[in-house]
């Protein structure tokens, strides 16, 4: 979901600053949560895994270019049912960063455009699963439809803002809505795929059930909330 360099000009780049400080800043708020309830160590931990698993993601997985982004298969709903909301925001963040100084330094200037269009919709996705996951039910004894819920309101919300910059940066046109559909169209593909490998990586942590009470994962993972 990299905005392509160019989409939006320097004239109104400003406002992803804005949006970016936002995330950011609820952002911090989940991290400060998850430190005092878990401790400094396990948020550490599970940022410094999700943030190599987002990286990961970005420069291993294949990613192509379609209409005005790239479709990628960023799994934020796996990484927020394995690691929590904090660490997830948190890899997201800094796997993005990581990308940009090192392997695609012009990815920068649209820095704050990506990590509001990756960070936002998390946030929703954390939301929507307090509203279909039951109180008492632990993430890994999750079903395919929570499942997809969940992916979809996470790849849903990264197309929506993906449109909202391209439309803001290039107007209201046949060429840009032409664009901004068929990137909506190729992540249907991701929506598909998402919930399958949620539900692959939950029956692996199932199975895995001596991971149980270990710092390194979500609590919720295998504790009922």
């Amino acid at each position: 979901m990299h905005i392509e360099p160019g989409l939006v000009d320097g004239g109104k780049i400003w406002l992803s600053y804005v949006t970016a400080a936002g995330a950011g800043g609820y952002a911090l708020k989940l991290a400060f949560d998850a430190a005092r309830e878990r401790g400094l160590v396990s948020l550490a931990a599970r940022s410094i895994a999700t943030t190599a698993l987002v990286f990961s993601f970005f420069e291993v997985l294949p990613h192509h270019p379609v209409g005005v982004s790239e479709v990628h298969l960023i799994l934020g709903s796996t990484l927020f049912l394995i690691f929590g909301a904090a660490p997830a925001a948190i890899g997201l963040a800094l796997g993005l960063l990581v990308q940009g100084l090192f392997f695609a330094p012009f990815d920068l200037p649209q820095y704050g455009m990506n990590v509001t269009t990756l960070l936002v919709p998390l946030f929703a996705l954390s939301a929507v699963a307090r509203r279909v996951i039951a109180p008492n039910t632990p993430y890994v004894e999750l079903k395919y439809r929570q499942a997809l819920v969940l992916s979809t309101t996470y790849q849903a919300g990264i197309v929506g803002w993906v449109a909202f910059w391209a439309l803001y940066g290039q107007g209201v046109s046949v060429d840009s809505l032409a664009s901004v559909a068929t990137f909506g169209g190729a992540y249907m593909l991701v929506i598909l795929l998402e919930p399958l490998v949620d539900l692959a990586v939950l029956g692996a942590a199932k199975a895995l059930h001596g991971l149980k009470g270990s710092p390194l994962f979500e609590r919720r993972l295998y504790d009922a909330a």
